[in-house]
């Protein structure tokens, strides 16, 4: 007898697998747009940066925001000052660890993603706030 699933149907995509996706995708467009990637994923003990990236003589500290509907202001209505607060020590703990960054500008970005059936909708905001 050969062993069939438990389940026949696809399970439904994790918010993990959804947020991987939505990173993914705002690193390639971001990169379409002229920027290296330098660091994904960036961790220290004060919280996450979800990309580090290039563009020209700046290093641009990016939070990706997935939301699936604006309201409540949206995803980037979602970045708390508490949230920058953790983006900006984040950025200085990865300038401590990379000081051959320090001559670069530093700009902290949102991009913003809502999937629209197979396809997302990016909105990039360059220096959605400051330190």
């Amino acid at each position: 007898m050969e062993w069939q699933p438990f389940c026949s149907h696809p399970l439904p995509p994790t918010t993990r697998t959804i947020g991987a996706e939505a990173e993914q995708a705002a690193c390639q467009f971001l990169e379409q747009s002229g920027c290296t990637l330098i660091c994904r994923n960036y961790h220290s003990r004060r919280g996450e940066i979800d990309l580090i990236m290039r563009e020209g003589d700046r290093l641009l500290f990016v939070e990706v925001r997935l939301r699936r509907n604006d309201a409540f202001g949206g995803a980037a209505g979602s970045i708390t000052h508490a949230k920058q607060q953790k983006i900006i020590a984040s950025a200085r703990a990865f300038l401590h660890h990379h000081p051959h960054f320090y001559p670069l500008d530093c700009r902290f970005d949102v991009v913003t993603l809502q999937r629209h059936a197979e396809r997302w909708q990016i909105e990039w905001l360059p220096g959605a706030f400051i330190s």
